[in-house]
Order: structure tokens, then C-alpha cells, then sequence
């Protein structure tokens, strides 16, 4: 989860938007889901364990190095979730970061924070576009999946694991959410 600053308090929050609660309950309305604290990777694991986490969203907001607890514990996640082949979807940071787990550095890419383009592929539509970062290439292990008319990676998939990331925010998509998305992390999570 993004972390934040609550006004005239000292400690840190952890967040996710509103949004996520309501695309699930649409994508995945047997689902129970939980947020994910970020605990660090000392602690993260046990607390996956003790819940029983058996899949896993990477959500999107800060770019990485702006929250060094929230990397560690992201990147402690995706290690445990190679080891015990969990199923993960990144969402646009959560994408950003899956490459960089893979040895994949990100570049910066101008233009494509708060617009919509169109992307072209194995997926092709038109989605929402946040980033400021990109991947510099497709990392070992994964295809593309979709990319953005200057080339840009705007989604790919594992090619050993059941993972798959999205450079759009699916949760924000008006309802009832874009189907394509919707039957994705059905086919990725169930």
C-alpha cells in the first residue's frame, strides 16, 4: 500500500484507494482480499502466512525509492511469491517494480502521466496512463503483452509463473469496469 502522512501527526499510514474494494467486488465478488501492511521484509511474510495470502496485487502510486519500507516489503512479497508460485498481478508501480525484481532498470517516460492512449498487442484497448517511469526493456522471464504506440511496455506476463502486470489502473475505470480486465485477473486469480 502507498504509504502517507496523516496532517499534525508524525506516523506514517499505510493506504490504498477506495477504488480497489469496489473493482474487486466486481472481478472477484467470491474473493476476500485484505491490504497488506508494510512491514518490511523481515515481517511480511509470516504475516502472509498468518492469513492466509494465497494471491497477491501489487497496487500502483509512488514511484519506487520514494517509500524504502514499501520496496522492501514489495520486493520480500514477490520472493516469497516466486518461491511459492502465488499468482500476482502489478498494477503500473506494481509492474515497475516486477521488473525491477527481474533485473530490468525503469526509464523515465514523459508524457504518459494522467492521459489516455491506446495500446496494441495481445491486449489492445485504451487505458488510463499515471507513470512517470517506464521499463527499459522486456525483463528475462516475462512477454509483452501490450504496448503504447512509442513503444512502451504497457503490459506483460510471466513466462514460468502465473503473474501478469498492467501499466493501467483497472480500479480506475468508471463502472462496471472494463470486462477485458475484469475476466484477466479472473483467469490470472481462479
Amino acid at each position: 500500500m502507498r504509504i502517507m502522512s496523516a496532517p499534525h501527526y508524525t506516523e506514517p499510514r499505510d493506504a490504498i484507494a477506495q477504488d480497489w474494494a469496489v473493482f474487486l467486488a466486481a472481478a472477484l465478488p467470491e474473493a476476500a482480499w485484505l491490504p497488506l501492511p508494510n512491514l518490511g521484509q523481515g515481517r511480511i511474510r509470516a504475516y502472509c502466512k498468518t492469513w492466509g495470502v494465497n494471491r497477491l496485487i501489487l497496487t500502483g502510486g509512488d514511484d519506487i525509492g520514494t517509500t524504502p519500507l514499501r520496496d522492501e516489503t514489495e520486493h520480500a512479497l514477490l520472493s516469497w511469491a516466486d518461491e511459492t508460485d502465488l499468482p500476482v498481478l502489478g498494477v503500473c508501480r506494481g509492474m515497475q517494480l516486477m521488473a525491477l525484481h527481474a533485473g530490468c532498470p525503469l526509464i523515465p517516460k514523459p508524457g504518459h502521466a494522467g492521459t489516455r492512449h491506446p495500446i496494441s498487442g495481445r491486449i489492445s484497448k485504451e487505458v488510463n496512463s499515471f507513470h512517470a517511469n517506464t521499463l527499459r526493456t522486456c525483463p528475462a522471464g516475462f512477454s509483452v503483452l501490450a504496448s503504447a504506440p512509442d513503444g512502451t511496455i504497457e503490459a506483460m506476463q510471466s513466462t514460468r509463473k502465473p503473474w501478469e502486470a498492467w501499466m493501467w489502473h483497472p480500479e480506475r475505470e468508471p463502472a462496471p469496469f472494463d470486462p477485458a480486465d475484469k475476466s484477466r485477473i479472473r483467469q490470472l486469480f481462479l
